[in-house]
């Protein structure tokens, strides 16, 4: 079937929200594979991910560099490839499934992380496009700086208002042009660097493991990995939903790592708009910074929608909104003060996921009838993610967010055992 609904599927469409925030896709209005793909791997390109290649390229060689953006692209991968699969087989949002595992009131927590962690890097990501280019073009002006935060925000809360339509045209556009722009910015870097990769790899100070470096990967997105089955739920079935999801991640998110290691190598920054700066790339500069931020930051508003109308009980459009207008408001604030504290709330969403992961594959039956009953609170679920965000934030161990997730299924599958033997 076409991506268009049938003839026959038209009034029903006048009936149901686009979006479908209250009910599960049907298959009617289920996507095609690249469709799928583009939204997924416009969701990785996100420019704080290149921070994180920034790290990796001072702590590491260039094999340590590979082994651990290999490494975490597999955990990572496998994380959200089963989330992928679980929204695709269900046509269930985040906050849907979050309602089975966590109970009717409980899953106000898993909204409520996942929707203030999305708007304050909605925030980040609007300052991290005006404040580089107000500088270049108007060497830092406040007033500029504010006209372009407001014209982002503007364009970017409008596309994640009018839902997944919108996500798809964003994507459509701002993929290809990231992919290839930044891609040849990134050779024409390294051929004017002094010998090859290797050797200009080479310079790193050694100071970062190959296990610490795929931390960081996954760390680098697996808040906003928590979020797939928002978009893989559109998905045909839940083998398109996965391979989607695991590829373009795993594309996308080595990008941007490869974008990160090429700027701190050549220019000593973070960011790919610095390396075209210096290459004398200006207007396409501003294209790729731009078009970069907006295909994560519309993603990650529709998300914050979704999960402020659940726990308000209120359509996703207006949630959209005033998420939109918070994030804006408060983005010049989120970028200088606040990318401590979302990094801390990023290793509480793992356990949010992994719990939703294990809820459908023990009670998968349950996920096959719209009759299935709904707690009010499963406090195992809760608990699980409590301790586990305490586990990340404190062991200093391993990977912090795998970590949060091993205690938290703990937690979920001995309240499951402990409530069939009841």
């Amino acid at each position: 079937m076409s991506e268009k609904m049938t003839t026959a599927n038209s009034a029903e469409q006048g009936k149901v929200d686009i979006d479908f925030a209250e009910c599960a896709v049907p298959k009617w209005s289920r996507r095609r594979f690249v469709t799928m793909f583009m939204i997924m791997l416009g969701f990785t390109f996100f420019s704080a991910s290149m921070w994180v290649g920034q790290e990796m390229a001072a702590g590491l060689d260039f094999w340590g560099f590979i082994k651990a953006l290999l490494l975490g692209g597999a955990i990572l991968g496998i994380y959200t490839g089963l989330l992928g699969y679980v929204g695709a087989e269900t046509g269930l949002s985040l906050d849907l499934l979050s309602k089975r595992a966590f109970g009717e009131k409980g899953s106000y927590i898993s909204s409520a992380l996942t929707s203030f962690t999305q708007i304050g890097w909605f925030g980040v990501g609007i300052a991290m496009f005006a404040i580089p280019v107000a500088r270049e073009l108007f060497g830092g002006s406040t007033a500029v700086e504010w006209v372009l935060i407001l014209i982002a925000g503007a364009c970017m809360t409008a596309s994640a208002y009018f839902g997944i339509k919108s996500l798809t045209v964003i994507s459509y556009i701002a993929v290809p042009l990231v992919a290839i722009l930044g891609t040849v910015a990134m050779i024409m870097a390294i051929k004017q660097g002094d010998g090859t990769i290797v050797d200009q790899f080479a310079k790193s100070s050694g100071s970062l493991s190959v296990i610490g470096g795929a931390g960081l990967a996954i760390g680098s997105f697996v808040s906003g990995g928590t979020a797939t089955p928002n978009f893989t739920r559109f998905a045909k079935n839940g083998k398109q939903g996965t391979i989607a999801t695991v590829v373009a991640f795993f594309i996308g998110n080595s990008l941007m790592f490869f974008f990160g290691a090429i700027s701190y190598i050549f220019v000593g920054g973070n960011d790919i708009f610095e390396v075209m700066i210096r290459l004398n790339l200006f207007y396409l500069a501003i294209l790729v910074l731009g078009l970069n931020i907006w295909t994560t930051n519309d993603n990650a508003l529709y998300t914050a929608g979704l999960g402020l109308a659940n726990i308000f009980n209120k359509r996703k459009k207006p949630m959209v909104l005033i998420s939109g207008v918070i994030g804006t408001l408060l983005s010049v604030w989120l970028y200088y003060n606040f990318c401590g504290w979302l990094n801390i709330l990023n290793c509480t969403l793992p356990p949010v996921g992994i719990i939703l992961v294990i809820s459908y594959f023990m009670n998968k039956k349950a996920y096959d009838t719209d009759t299935i009953k709904i707690v009010t609170v499963n406090w195992f679920a809760v608990a699980g993610v409590i301790l586990g965000a305490i586990v990340a934030n404190v062991v200093t161990w391993g990977i912090a967010s795998i970590n949060g997730m091993v205690v938290a299924a703990l937690c979920y599958v001995i309240g499951e055992i402990y409530k069939r033997e009841k």
